[in-house]
């Protein structure tokens, strides 16, 4: 059941495609739109009203022309045809561009002139004329219509030439352009045709009438011309006489004026050079005496420079050495100078203590200052170097005891030569100071 509706879709699909398509062709095929510069001919179906025959339905792109609306269809430029029974048929209606030319074409006065002349021509869209244009060039190309405009342009064309005179047409082609489209516009209503413009771009004759014409007044204006020139030659040559001859006045008045100004140039000149000279010799004594008082002065700061080169190199070299050794001899004195002073105070001090303690004051200093004097008493014995001692021992055992005796020997004796040179018997104080204790 599914697929049966499924395919009555797919159908009725096709079917309403098919009938779109359909309809578009039928509108392509049967539906005429007019262009604005044509005009759609409808033939082959008769239209009567009231008894009379209007003929084939005529569309322009603006509408229906001369129909009742009966018979125009959509009467908006365009309208359907009727298959079989109708035919329909396209008139172009664009501007066309034609040359008219006429040679030897005689004027009023037998003159024979040349034309040319350009016309713009079109199918004429009145009603009362289109159907004129639709019996005599439907289906007929472009040129036959052109060809058939033009020869009727140059038959008015002739036809108002032999009314107007050669000046006439020569002098006021406007209005000779209005006679032609007046004598022509009988003749191209019973065409169906329309004349737009209608422009006079030449004309001439080939036996010189025209350019007799102006002979006169071109003599006239050639002869004015010389007279002017000759007059104006005349007036320039005086001009010129008058103003040469002012001009040697004004040269000679000139070089006389120059002759004068270069007689004051030579004066000022002269007085300037003298007044230059005399600047000149003073500023070369001025310049001397300058140089004689700059070599003076020169010299005066050369003595001076020498003096103080000296004084910098020589004098002042040499105070500054003797003032250094002065210093650095004041300088290795003063401990010396010190030291003796602290002494002499150091002595007059113990001098003083010595007076003050009475007859045991040696032994209290040599007391205070026995560790000294046994360093010194004993720094003798201590620079003694021995390398080896060979004891003979004589069987009894005295040579090591005797070896060891001989450094209380040697100290003894040492105190003793203290005690016979300086008076100080050390071993007696220590005994008085142990026995005291």
């Amino acid at each position: 059941m599914t697929q049966n509706v499924a395919g009555l879709a797919i159908v009725g699909a096709l079917g309403i495609g098919l009938g779109v398509l359909l309809l578009l062709l039928l509108v392509k095929n049967f539906l005429h739109i007019c262009h604005p510069n044509e005009a759609l001919i409808f033939t082959g179906r008769k239209r009567v009203k009231d008894g009379v025959d209007l003929g084939p339905l005529v569309i322009l792109g603006r509408g229906v022309v001369g129909q009742a609306p009966e018979f125009h269809g959509c009467g908006k430029g365009r309208a359907w045809r009727i298959p079989v029974l109708e035919l329909v048929d396209r008139l172009d209606m664009s501007a066309m561009s034609i040359d008219v030319y006429v040679q030897n074409a005689y004027s009023a006065g037998n003159i024979p002139l040349k034309i040319h002349a350009i016309a713009n021509v079109k199918i004429s869209p009145d009603p009362r004329l289109i159907r004129n244009a639709i019996e005599r060039f439907l289906g007929r190309s472009t040129q036959e219509v052109m060809q058939v405009a033009r020869q009727t342009l140059e038959g008015a064309l002739r036809e108002v030439l032999a009314q107007m005179t050669p000046e006439a047409v020569n002098h006021d082609r406007l209005e000779f352009a209005n006679n032609l489209a007046k004598s022509a516009q009988d003749d191209l209503d019973k065409l169906g045709l329309q004349l737009d413009t209608l422009k006079i771009q030449h004309v001439a004759d080939e036996t010189g009438y025209l350019d007799s014409l102006g002979r006169p007044q071109i003599a006239a204006v050639l002869r004015d011309a010389e007279k002017a020139e000759s007059q104006a030659q005349q007036e320039i040559t005086e001009a010129q006489a008058q103003a040469n001859q002012r001009a040697e006045v004004a040269k000679a008045a000139a070089e006389t004026a120059i002759l004068v100004k270069r007689n004051e140039l030579a004066k000022i000149r002269a007085e300037l050079e003298g007044r230059a000279a005399a600047v000149e010799r003073e500023a070369e004594a001025a310049a001397k005496t300058a140089r004689a008082n700059a070599e003076q002065e020169l010299q005066t700061v050369r003595s001076d420079l020498e003096q103080k080169r000296l004084m910098a190199e020589v004098i002042i070299p040499a105070e500054v050495d003797r003032a250094a050794r002065l210093l650095l001899a004041k300088g290795d004195a003063a401990p010396t100078i010190e030291n003796g002073a602290a002494v002499a105070e150091v002595l007059r001090l113990t001098s003083e203590a010595w007076q003050t303690m009475g007859p045991q004051a040696r032994e209290i200093y040599v007391i205070q200052h026995l560790e000294e004097l046994l360093a010194a008493v004993l720094q003798p014995i201590e620079k003694l170097k021995i390398r080896e001692v060979a004891a003979l021992d004589p069987g009894d055992g005295s040579a090591i005891s005797s070896y060891a005796a001989s450094y209380p020997r040697a100290v003894a004796s040492v105190l003793s030569a203290l005690r016979e040179t300086t008076g100080v018997d050390v071993p007696a104080i220590l005994a008085g100071k142990t026995g005291a204790q």
